[in-house]
């Protein structure tokens, strides 16, 4: 009785050491930073809710690195000891500093990746699209009031009014007359609203092309809808095996919006004069995280000549759980000539060329 209390104990220590050891590294980055050890009760919780957040997302992946097959396992656990809490610290700061809190909807989303260069896991705060509005607020030269955010659909009556010699607003016309039966997604649109000077008014328009061109190259179909392996648990081998595919809806409509919702905020330009530390800190991991995720896509495709998708997620990309499967790695032939080497397109619209799983949700 003594021993199993005795493990009880030490089992709720290892459990409070990780807490313990992020919070104090944080405050510690906000006492460097404005000279203080104090913080405030809203200081507090946002850190509070940093940990439970990043504590969430790195037991999905340790469990999904742990049943990936040895050929693609990596060596080092995905747990509060390996990751990289300097660099996580710092990133914790200068998001909160802006109001972001992931226990917030779509504000900002942690992403471990594997660095094998430290042996250790970067945890990536990737904003949703809550963030980027926040950011915009905060740091842009000239926020709109308000803006209109609408998803157009193939029933609906959609005219924009162009601003020209003898209009000085721009702006447009909008109905739907049939509300239930709107049709299929055919675009979408934007509008600045100032209030105050209605000539600065700005109507942005973005029919489907344009937008399926800012969905993310590895979209999961759970949430833009389509097909997908169908998995089914073997009671003989006790593993899940691939059985043909399946359509799933997903949130397609939920998707188009958030991605004009992106589009909006991501557009705003920022004022030079606004710019502080904690911004050229979430630039920093921005470029960051986007290296990274290019390294990861070349990583995966070098000598291989095929990626096939499994059920197994390969790590060095640890993505919080979203069910999408994983490429699976087919080795090539000695006899046949070589590949040539993997070419990386340049990301000009870095930030929304990056998957992000839970903005999705």
């Amino acid at each position: 009785m003594a021993e199993a209390k005795k493990n009880e104990v030490a089992v709720k220590k290892e459990e409070i050491i990780p807490s313990v050891r992020f919070t104090q590294k944080v405050i510690s980055q906000f006492a460097n930073d404005v000279g203080e050890v104090k913080t405030t009760a809203f200081q507090k919780r946002l850190i509070q809710n940093y940990f439970i957040a990043v504590d969430a997302v790195l037991k999905k992946a340790e469990q999904k690195r742990a049943s990936t097959p040895d050929k693609f396992r990596k060596k080092e656990s995905v747990t509060w000891n390996n990751v990289n809490l300097n660099q996580l610290s710092l990133d914790v700061v200068a998001n909160a500093r802006i109001g972001l809190d992931p226990a917030q909807s779509n504000h900002i989303f942690p992403i471990p990746y594997h660095n094998s260069k430290t042996k250790k896991y970067d945890v990536n705060l990737m904003k949703g699209y809550r963030g980027m509005e926040l950011r915009a607020v905060k740091y842009g030269l000239d926020v709109p009031d308000s803006i209109i955010l609408e998803v157009v659909y193939k029933n609906d009556l959609f005219k924009p009014i162009k601003k020209g010699a003898t209009n000085k607003v721009e702006s447009y016309e909008f109905d739907i007359p049939e509300p239930f039966d709107r049709g299929e997604i055919i675009g979408g649109f934007y509008y600045y609203v100032f209030a105050k000077e209605p000539e600065k008014n700005k109507l942005v328009i973005f029919d489907k092309k344009a937008i399926l061109k800012r969905k993310p190259d590895k979209a999961s179909a759970e949430f833009w809808g389509g097909e997908k392996d169908k998995w089914v648990y073997n009671k003989t081998t006790k593993k899940n095996e691939k059985s043909g595919k399946e359509q799933v809806d997903g949130w397609y409509d939920e998707m188009v919006y958030k991605t004009l919702a992106r589009a909006a905020y991501g557009n705003i330009t920022i004022d030079s004069q606004k710019i502080d530390d904690d911004y050229m800190a979430l630039k920093v991991a921005e470029d960051r995280f986007v290296s990274q995720s290019v390294e990861v896509e070349v990583e995966e495709k070098a000598n291989t000549v095929e990626l096939n998708i499994t059920e197994f997620e390969e790590i060095p990309e640890v993505i919080p759980e979203t069910k999408k499967p994983t490429p699976k790695v087919t080795q090539k032939k000695a006899e046949k000539e070589p590949e040539p080497p993997v070419e990386v397109k340049e990301r000009t619209d870095s930030w929304d060329n990056v998957k992000n799983p839970f903005e999705d949700m």
